[in-house]
């Protein structure tokens, strides 16, 4: 009986707190509905890896290393940065790019919501060595893939804190982003309209472009190769018009299937040791001024330009510039029929949208370049 029992007496309060931690994250899945994709596997795992002598985790046992299965995931699917890019295939898939192709000065302000990875790099410079701080900069890149690869080829010592920080706030854009957008404009710039002008995109232009995209950032910024490649060529997937089943798999099947091995494998670098510094709590705090300085510079980029502009742009869309695809531009949308029930910015925001998840993938790529 007492050694049925033992475990009990090897519980520490860390692994408490990482127990209420992993809850609150189920709690927010289940019930707020926010990314449980991810938010479940990532909660569920946290309390997995936390039970004393967790066999999840790879541990030494009488001198003998015993493998955990959520650490052998790690090593097969993480650290080789494998989930992430296959991930980026499905999400390619997902990704209608018509509406950017429709209207491309669209593509600005997915440049200008960048402005918050830069702004916290040199934030976090001041408290993180340069690799570190360029690693948790990229969390404002609202691209759980795009944090993971940049922070595993920088070699960062924080890699579980950003990880399920990107990931975290990317759940958290609707109740991040309301509030700022409010705060940079009036009501009645959220009422202004933008009429959609619906153009026919030739299926050449939508197959090539995936192609130009991978080709131009390339040279620009080669160690942003496998993320943008992968991503287009889920697009490319979609587009070509001769891979249905396959572009079908890709967003519903492969997508799913590596969502959860990610996010329940993430959970495998917050064991509490590691978790609970307070290196984690200032990681936190640096993701969440990314996210809001990206969300204020799209928003503010958008207000400079209406400056010089006969035809105004409302410039709630410029947060829709983060790469959190699709919840941002679904959020500009709901705010703007909020305000007027007959505003549809939906076309705008997802064009601004995807524009911001190609670049984050640049920024990212950008970051590597200049800190590899």
């Amino acid at each position: 009986m007492e050694i049925l029992y033992e475990n009990l007496l090897d519980i520490t309060w860390q692994q408490l707190v990482m127990w209420l931690i992993g809850g609150l994250l189920i709690y927010l899945a289940i019930a707020k509905e926010m990314e449980p994709t991810l938010l479940l596997p990532i909660g569920f795992g946290a309390i997995m890896v936390n039970l004393p002598n967790s066999g999840a985790v790879s541990q030494m046992v009488d001198g003998v290393l015993q493998e955990g299965a959520l650490s052998t995931l790690f090593e097969a699917g993480i650290s080789n940065e494998l989930f992430p890019l296959i991930l980026f295939i499905g999400i390619g898939a997902m990704i209608d790019f018509g509406p950017l192709l429709t209207n491309p000065k669209l593509m600005i302000f997915g440049a200008a919501a960048q402005f918050g990875i830069f702004f916290t790099l040199c934030l976090a410079s001041v408290f993180f060595d340069i690799n570190d701080a360029a690693s948790i900069a990229i969390i404002g890149a609202a691209d759980g893939p795009t944090s993971i690869v940049v922070a595993l080829k920088l070699g960062s010592k924080y890699l579980g804190a950003i990880m399920v920080a990107a990931y975290s706030y990317m759940a958290l854009v609707p109740i991040i982003q309301p509030p700022i957008i409010k705060l940079l404009t009036t009501k009645h710039e959220r009422m202004i309209r933008m009429p959609y002008r619906p153009k026919e995109v030739k299926k050449v232009t939508k197959i090539l472009f995936p192609i130009i995209i991978t080709l131009i950032t390339g040279l620009i910024a080669p160690a942003s190769v496998s993320l943008i490649g992968f991503l287009m060529f889920g697009n490319l997937i979609r587009e070509c018009g001769v891979l249905n089943s396959l572009s079908e798999t890709a967003q519903k099947v492969l997508a799913n299937l590596i969502t959860i091995f990610l996010g329940i494998t993430i959970a495998s670098q917050m064991q509490a040791e590691n978790f609970l510094q307070k290196e984690t709590l200032l990681i936190l705090g640096l993701g969440l001024v990314a996210f809001i300085f990206d969300t204020a510079g799209g928003v503010i980029f958008a207000k400079i330009l209406n400056l010089f502009l006969k035809e105004k742009i409302n410039p709630m869309i410029g947060a829709a510039g983060i790469s959190a695809f699709p919840m941002s531009g679904r959020i500009v949308h709901k705010m703007g029929l909020k305000e007027d029930p007959q505003n549809f910015l939906l076309m705008h925001s997802i064009g601004v949208n995807v524009s911001g998840q190609i670049a984050s993938v640049i920024a990212g790529g950008l970051i590597l370049k200049f800190f590899m």
